[in-house]
């Protein structure tokens, strides 16, 4: 916990004002911000927010005299002002797209407040490859096909990617990708993870706008990742998923969490269902699986 942090150690907000917060808005739906968000939204003296990229029923329910400012065509250097206001005792709520913490351009802003002087601390959103999991009711991590999630974006863009970071090379684990900032040139797009391994039937879901009222919610394989994305002109605002786990149809290997042949430290197994778990060489030495969350 650093100096700049208000959060107790128990993770409970502090009700003092005279902070920056940095609020997670979630994908778009007003009701999908946390609860803790939406409070510090309602509390604040100044509200920030970007109306190119937060839907703007989050912030509507704010109190009587709050300055709302939209910062969609402001730089960082002149919000500097905004950000002293804290040192004078207001909360101010800097409201950020999906989570602040996944390419929300954050870091430069708790720099500026670190010079500053200003306490701030971070409310987690909602991201938009979570949203759009939950819209078309998939697991991403699935037993025995893929245990693994990769955030990541196409390199080549405007903003530099590290060397080693490319889609291609994450694209050779097999392993669910969430692949943000990349449907501008979602032909290469989709080169790139043929490229890396990923058979041309592997599923793909494509969501735009995921929660906003012009929602586009697409299944292709990646073989037809381009066209789709071409005939729908999705060209931003749009995430896309990639792996064998977003597979349509029965699951392939049933997770031990709830089965009644595995043993764990909040439940004894079932000795008839063990055994049987046993014959499959389903089970796993239980002295290297004795807790409820190593049993997933």
């Amino acid at each position: 916990m650093t100096a700049n942090a208000p959060s107790t150690s128990s993770g409970n907000v502090q009700e003092a004002p005279g902070r920056v917060v940095f609020v997670g808005a979630g994908p778009g739906a007003a009701d999908l911000i946390t609860v803790r968000g939406a409070r510090i939204i309602a509390q604040a003296d100044v509200i920030i927010w970007a109306s190119s990229l937060v839907h703007p029923g989050i912030v509507a329910d704010h109190k009587p005299g709050a300055e709302v400012i939209d910062s969609a065509s402001i730089p960082l250097e002149d919000l500097e002002p905004h950000y002293r206001r804290a040192l004078d005792g207001q909360l101010i709520a800097r409201v950020h797209t999906g989570d602040p913490s996944i390419y929300g351009a954050t870091a430069e802003q708790r720099q500026l407040c670190d010079r500053l002087g200003v306490a701030y601390e971070t409310v987690p959103g909602v991201s938009a490859f979570s949203a759009a999991a939950a819209r078309m009711d998939v697991e991403i991590t699935m037993p025995e096909v893929s245990q693994s999630l990769i955030l990541t974006r196409l390199e080549g863009g405007r903003t530099p990617m590290p060397p080693k970071e490319t889609v291609r090379g994450f694209a050779q684990h097999g392993a669910t990708m969430a692949l943000y900032l990349s449907a501008a040139r979602n032909k290469v797009l989709q080169e790139e993870l043929l490229a890396g391994g990923y058979p041309p039937e592997t599923p793909c879901i494509v969501g735009h706008q995921v929660s906003w009222p012009d929602e586009m919610m697409l299944r292709c394989t990646l073989g037809e990742l381009h066209a789709t994305m071409k005939e729908h002109h999705l060209w931003k605002h749009t995430v896309v998923l990639v792996g064998p786990a977003l597979a349509e149809g029965p699951m392939v290997k049933r997770s031990h969490l709830y089965h009644p042949g595995f043993r764990h430290e909040y439940r004894p197994a079932d000795p008839q269902a063990q055994d049987e778990l046993r014959r499959r060489g389903a089970l796993a030495d239980p002295s290297t699986c004795s807790t409820h969350e190593e049993t997933r």
